[in-house]
């Protein structure tokens, strides 16, 4: 998963892999790979096949008629497309975990029990919920007590990183508060953002659906998510939303811009990722 996101125009902002089935937040990069010359395009798209008899050529520095950079040039414009697309992505990790795991069993056939499900986030609400719902698949299955001690998610790569005070280089850093400019980055700051999950892997743990701990992490605050609602979707997450989630304005905004007339789910946007009515 790592290595693939370093090859495709797309960021890792929290991951999570269990013992049947795993979960990732992507970032599309469009930026990125808008900014790919030819030779890079045929570069990465080399690390995943073989590629044509043409790009094969170019990048041995072999003589090519400008007929020949034509088409080039034209197949590598799709391959810039499915290097920014999240359903490519996943075909290639899907496949690559396939292939490895019908090796270890001797067998063939099909692995994945069906296509990946995705949700388009639309805001800084539904972003921290989905990272913090990733991030705490451990500690809701009760096969972790801690963030720290979770195997294989980005929130403990992203601690054991900080310990030594730096960024994982292959996920998408935290960028703080958003400001003017906003560098490239999650909107939030890192230190908020572990405390959060921290606070939130303490509640799930210990059932605490009654009174909540007066000692709240800010992000809550200035994200003007109820603490209930927060923890309610870190339990529900997944089976609450289908394809876009954010504030019910987010939302109703881009069903306008899809030519959708109602998105699932938008009642349950409007009750816990929307901010309170002023």
């Amino acid at each position: 998963m790592l290595e693939l996101s370093q090859i495709f125009a797309l960021d890792i902002c929290a991951y999570a892999v269990m013992s049947n089935h795993f979960h990732v937040v992507l970032h599309i990069n469009t930026n990125a790979a808008a900014n790919w010359d030819l030779r890079e395009i045929v570069v990465r798209w080399h690390q995943l096949c073989k590629g044509s008899t043409l790009s094969q050529r170019f990048v041995q520095g072999e003589p090519m008629g400008s007929a020949e950079m034509t088409r080039l040039s034209e197949v590598a414009e799709i391959w810039r497309a499915r290097l920014s697309d999240i359903s490519w992505f996943m075909r290639y990790l899907n496949e690559s975990v396939a292939r490895a795991a019908n090796r270890e069993d001797r067998c063939t056939g099909r692995f994945w029990e069906g296509r990946f499900k995705s949700q388009a986030l639309l805001d800084e609400r539904a972003l921290a919920a989905c990272m913090a719902y990733v991030d705490l698949n451990p500690i809701r299955a009760r096969m972790a007590n801690t963030p720290e001690s979770s195997a294989h998610t980005s929130v403990k790569q992203r601690i054991t990183a900080a310990r030594d005070g730096i960024q994982p280089e292959e996920l998408m850093p935290f960028a703080g508060n958003p400001q003017d400019p906003m560098p490239a980055g999650i909107p939030f700051r890192l230190q908020d953002y572990i405390e959060l999950v921290d606070w939130s892997g303490r509640c799930l743990r210990e059932g605490k659906r009654g009174a909540i701990d007066s000692e709240l992490p800010p992000i809550l605050e200035r994200l003007q998510i109820d603490p209930r609602h927060w923890l309610y979707l870190n339990r529900h997450f997944e089976s609450r939303f289908k394809s876009l989630v954010g504030s019910a304005h987010a939302v109703r905004s881009a069903c306008e811009q899809l030519g959708k007339r109602w998105s699932h789910g938008i009642r349950d946007c409007e009750r816990f990722l929307s901010p309170p009515a002023t």
